[in-house]
């Protein structure tokens, strides 16, 4: 399946050059207002924590990150579209 690349950044708000402490205080911030023990029974905090939880996984671990910055370089060049998920985690289904 393929689809539009998501924003990673723009879903911990952080900038593109953020540092990965920055990327971690955001996932945490955002993983507690979402997390589904703060939210029972909500489907959409659910999916958007996972949404969180994907996009740390990816933007936390270097080799990811970088493979996902050349991903939304090529694709601004409309020369990509990929599959989701993206992160091992995600493909496991450990999330």
């Amino acid at each position: 399946m393929e689809t539009k690349l998501p924003d990673y950044y723009k879903v911990l708000g952080v900038d593109q050059e953020a540092p990965l402490d920055a990327i971690k205080k955001a996932y945490r911030q955002l993983a507690l207002k979402w997390h589904p023990d703060k939210n029972d029974g909500d489907a959409a905090a659910a999916e958007k924590f996972k949404e969180l939880a994907e996009a740390f996984t990816v933007l936390s671990d270097a080799a990811q990150r970088k493979q996902y910055d050349q991903e939304r370089l090529n694709a601004a060049r409309g020369e990509l579209t990929r599959r989701v998920p993206r992160s091992k985690t995600m493909e496991a289904g450990r999330i």
